[in-house]
């Protein structure tokens, strides 16, 4: 029997109907006893949570500086804080903003460190 390269075999599976697949996958199940549909339905989320992991990030205040005032105004401007409220962000530091594109963090960050604080993206 003549060996089949990958790319002959995905070549071969192009030209199935959906009905060959699935007797193709009942027959691979019968004659090793794997279910490939199991393994690539298995894999898929775990890539997937690893692509948006890297996607998005969290822009955390590590210190608010000297100009505080500043600082909380951006903070109340990026999260809709009242003052009170992003007051306390500013003394204490933590979570601005919780997974957001790379993108919308980069701008938060440099509004932030514009202000005078030290920021971070997690």
């Amino acid at each position: 029997m003549a060996k089949f390269t990958k790319d002959e075999f995905i070549s071969g599976l192009k030209e199935m109907t959906i009905l060959e697949v699935k007797e193709l996958v009942d027959a691979m199940k019968e004659e090793f006893g794997v279910d490939p549909s199991a393994v690539a339905v298995a894999a898929a989320p775990a890539q997937g949570a690893q692509e948006e992991e890297a996607s998005t990030k969290t822009v955390v205040l590590k210190d608010a500086g000297a100009a505080k005032i500043a600082v909380i105004k951006v903070i109340r401007e990026i999260t809709g804080l009242g003052l009170v409220e992003a007051k306390g962000m500013a003394d204490n530091g933590g979570n601005i903003k919780e997974n957001i594109s790379l993108d919308e963090a980069n701008e938060i960050k440099a509004k932030l460190e514009e202000a005078g604080a030290t920021v971070e993206l997690v």
